[in-house]
């Protein structure tokens, strides 16, 4: 096997791995620090398929700030004690039949679809430089409506969060 197979490998059983403890963990400090190794692993799956820009994004939003963001709201709310949650099976077997669909479907994509396979790595060309011309180029006003949209709901998230309860 060649070096690249087997980092590659790495990364998908890092990814896999720190994804099953995410959802299989009752420990929710624990599960939120295998978030972060599973993040980790998909930016190294974004590094072996070319795609710099998706990568380093992927460090530095989802490794960098959504897991501390997350860690934090672990750490602020760990300390509500007599809470009742539901854990309930009553949606399992349907769960079941559409976990299954969508996997029956997706190996079967998986099957049935000629991958090309190239003998040599593609050439290393960076991808922001080509990604930066088209979100200033023919995408701009689609990126501009973007901010605004998103800008609009962080000001409105502001807002909600920080209206007061009047008394009743």
């Amino acid at each position: 096997m060649e070096l690249y197979t087997i980092i590659f490998y790495v990364f998908a059983v890092i990814t896999l791995g720190a994804a099953a403890i995410v959802v299989f963990s009752r420990n929710i400090v624990r599960a939120a620090f295998a978030l972060l190794f599973a993040f980790f692993g998909v930016a190294g799956i974004y590094v072996f398929l070319l795609a710099d820009f998706i990568a380093v994004t992927q460090l530095l939003i989802y490794v960098g700030g959504i897991t501390v963001l997350v860690l934090f709201g672990v750490m602020l709310t760990n300390r509500q004690v007599s809470v009742d949650i539901k854990t309930g099976t009553m949606q399992t077997l349907p769960a079941v039949i559409l976990t299954s669909a969508l996997a029956g479907t997706l190996i079967g994509i998986f099957w049935s679809t000629d991958w090309r396979v190239t003998a040599q790595p593609l050439a290393s060309e960076t991808t922001a430089s080509a990604l930066g011309e088209l979100l200033l180029g023919p995408y701009v006003l689609p990126f501009e409506v973007a901010s605004m949209v998103l800008m609009v709901a962080l000001v409105g998230a502001a807002m909600v969060a920080r209206r007061e309860k009047k008394p009743s």
